[in-house]
């Protein structure tokens, strides 16, 4: 597990410039500046004089209020004003409703070594949006080998050694008409109410390996349908050669678990044989993992029906 603590202004531009539509305006050899705090502050009492105590800390966020305030100041005022307030080591600035910059928020953050940043945003819309960005990339991740797929609103994920079988078992699923999330390596998070969501890795994102065949573009091929960007983990099924499970549960009545960025996931181990349909399979433990969380675990519910015919049964001999 790893918590991605070095969080800097190149790193949130680099995931968030499309989708919030962010612009450099100053400071591109100063992108590199750390955000100590994940998450944005509107410095209305710093630009008004008070600097002892503000979120200096946070990504700071300049809208049509505090440019109207600015504007209000005589020049001296404006300028005393600024720099108190970049010199308190924020990591960086984004002005909001693609407004112009102040020449005197460029030149003193220009001095300060600290990145301006612009979007056409307006600037409630901005910080929600910039939120949910900054908590992903903050949260605990980890990298995994296997390949994730949404199975009726369940996430799966499919894993066991290369070869055995992931990606084409996968593959069978998309075809029925489930969901790719990630193939071949997939990243978890684990966001602040303790689920732990499962993505692609950037640069892998809509491909497939299949054995043989080589890569393929998933959606080209199944539709737009056929993926999924990111999805929660429900389920890990892990996938064995027959050989290498002993004492295998046959009845569901020991469930497993895995630990999961510190959150326990429901394990599945599942053999691997000649003329067995793994995707069907899947598909039943995913179908079957649903049931459980609408309450309905079919193995126990066999089990208290036998103990209960049994019991009747006893009484009668007696």
């Amino acid at each position: 597990m790893q918590r991605d603590a070095g969080l800097t202004i190149q790193k949130f531009f680099d995931a968030a410039s499309e989708a919030l539509e962010l612009r450099i305006r100053r400071g591109e050899q100063h992108m590199e500046r750390s955000i100590p705090e994940p998450t944005l502050n509107r410095p209305g009492l710093a630009l008004a004089g008070f600097v002892q105590y503000f979120a200096n800390k946070r990504l700071q966020v300049i809208g049509l209020a505090e440019l109207t305030y600015l504007n209000s100041l005589t020049p001296n005022e404006r300028i005393d004003r600024v720099r108190q307030f970049v010199n308190k080591r924020i990591p960086g600035i984004v002005v909001t409703r693609n407004r112009q910059v102040p020449s005197v928020i460029l030149e003193s953050a220009n001095d300060a070594n600290v990145p301006v940043m612009t979007t056409k945003m307006i600037t409630m819309d901005f910080i929600n949006a910039a939120t949910l960005i900054m908590e992903d990339l903050s949260s605990p991740c980890e990298n995994v080998h296997g390949t994730m797929v949404d199975i009726q609103g369940i996430g799966v994920l499919i894993q066991g050694n290369p070869g055995i079988g992931k990606s084409e078992t996968a593959l069978a699923l998309i075809e029925r008409g489930y969901s790719l999330v990630a193939d071949d390596l997939t990243v978890l998070r684990r966001d602040r109410s303790g689920i732990v969501m499962c993505s692609a890795v950037g640069i892998t994102r809509y491909h497939m390996e299949i054995r043989g065949l080589g890569i393929i573009h998933v959606p080209s091929i199944f539709g737009v349908a056929s993926m999924r960007l990111k999805m929660k983990l429900h389920l890990i099924v892990h996938l064995y050669k027959e050989e290498e499970i002993r004492n295998l549960d046959r009845t569901g009545l020991t469930p497993e678990t895995r630990e999961v960025l510190g959150v326990d996931i429901p394990l599945v181990r599942l053999p691997v044989a000649a003329g067995r349909d793994l995707s069907l399979i899947v598909e039943a433990a995913a179908l079957n993992q649903k049931l459980k969380l609408f309450g309905h675990d079919a193995a126990k519910e066999l089990d208290e029906k036998l103990i209960e015919d049994m019991s009747k049964r006893a009484k009668i001999r007696r």
